[in-house]
């Protein structure tokens, strides 16, 4: 396993993921504020629930990051290594939409109550901080501690799938916000 390349990856699908999400905030209202024919989210809504959706998964990011690196002072991150194996395809079905049942907490439901513009910084923000994670982590310390992941049956996934998964997530609603804006234009 060539842990720089793993990780470079992370941040290169979580700099594209996030870049085309930004994009989103550039469109038109009528675009943003588009009912779908099938009572789904706007993508107004959509872009709030992965502002929410991030918020809570780097709650866990976070506490993962510091448990990761107090255990690289005492276990053997070259044994973790050498014996890790990532199941991209399981975690590459996250990123698509409609590929399983995904019931989401109510609490990462959009409640509408942040401005487009505030909703755009916050994603930044935290777009940029899953990128200062693993740039804490750049050795291979997110190997180190893993907590149980419910989503797809993922089961016990480390700090870099977490952030992996937080990209997935967003890749996923932007295929939603796509079939939104084409049927605003068939309309």
């Amino acid at each position: 396993m060539d842990i720089f390349r793993y990780i470079q990856d992370i941040k290169t699908h979580l700099k594209l993921t996030f870049d085309h999400v930004d994009g989103w905030f550039e469109k038109d209202k009528s675009i943003l504020n588009y009912q779908p024919s099938n009572g789904g989210w706007t993508i107004q809504q959509i872009l709030e629930h992965i502002y929410l959706t991030n918020f809570y998964l780097l709650i866990l990011i976070e506490k993962g990051c510091v448990k990761a690196m107090k255990n690289s002072l005492h276990l053997e991150l070259e044994s973790e290594i050498k014996n890790y194996n990532f199941n991209k395809e399981k975690f590459d079905k996250v990123g698509e939409y409609g590929a399983f049942e995904w019931i989401r907490p109510e609490h990462m439901e959009p409640k509408g109550e942040l401005s487009p513009d505030n909703i755009r910084r916050l994603i930044t923000q935290q777009s940029l901080t899953c990128l200062d994670y693993l740039e804490i982590m750049k050795n291979g310390e997110g190997l180190l501690y893993k907590t149980t992941m419910t989503v797809n049956e993922l089961g016990k996934i480390n700090v870099y799938e977490y952030i992996y998964f937080l990209s997935l997530h967003a890749q996923r609603h932007l295929t939603q916000m796509m079939k939104n804006e084409s049927e605003t234009i068939k309309n």
